[in-house]
């Protein structure tokens, strides 16, 4: 898959989290040239290249800073966009509040950015993947909002493989269960065969990087369950 992706320009949002992280380093190593929007400091281990562009102070629910960063990119293949985040909250307890939080932080920088990065690849072609969840799949009580935004999420796929697929973009979305991440071992402590379900950040990566690349000719408007053994 390197000679696919090498040096192709490709936008990973959330790029300092967990599955962020597995997904640069999975662009990396196929010979891509990755760009990072995040917000505050990078992490320490993460340093700029040639090949890897750290850019901050980018707020993804902001409509002009998403505008501003795609436009000022180079001829962009493809943008994943793994930024997003978790609440739970009991239905009767969640507010309106809670639901449009939610709605911002998954589904509106989702939205802002296929829309930016969609503009800049022009008639295509370009690859764009959503990291939705299973929850949008298999809806649960306890986290209604997240839930919704993420359903969301994979709506907005569905419809951007209809309307962007005569210029050859590819739009999908992956759906993973509980990632295997420190963060959450330690929010749900389990006996280790749990864990052992859980799908890795690579894996995840792993299907996010296909979908992102050339060898990806015909699939589009797909939610991928990566849910490991869940």
């Amino acid at each position: 898959m390197a000679s696919d992706l090498e040096g192709k320009h490709v936008v990973v949002t959330g790029g300092t989290g967990a599955l962020g992280r597995a997904v640069v380093q999975a662009f990396l190593e196929a010979g891509a040239v990755c760009h990072v929007p995040h917000r505050g400091a990078a992490p320490a281990d993460m340093q700029p290249s040639d090949r890897l562009h750290l850019d901050g102070d980018v707020e993804l629910a902001d409509e002009a800073a998403v505008a501003r960063f795609y436009g000022a990119l180079p001829a962009l293949w493809a943008s994943v966009q793994a930024a997003g985040g978790y609440a739970s909250r009991r239905f009767l307890d969640t507010s309106l509040a809670d639901m449009r939080a939610q709605l911002d932080r998954n589904l509106a920088t989702a939205f802002l950015c296929c829309r930016e990065a969609a503009r800049r690849m022009g008639a295509g072609p370009g690859r764009l993947v959503n990291v939705a969840s299973r929850a949008a799949a298999v809806p649960a009580g306890g986290a209604i909002a997240y839930g919704v935004s993420k359903a969301a999420v994979v709506a907005l796929t569905q419809g951007l493989a209809e309307e962007l697929g005569g210029g050859g973009i590819l739009v999908n979305a992956v759906l993973p269960s509980i990632i295997d991440t420190p963060a959450n071992r330690n929010s749900m402590p389990s006996p280790p065969y749990v864990y052992a379900r859980w799908p890795k950040p690579a894996e995840i990566a792993a299907a996010i990087v296909w979908l992102a690349s050339p060898a990806n000719s015909l699939t589009s408007g797909a939610a991928i369950p990566v849910y490991g053994r869940a």
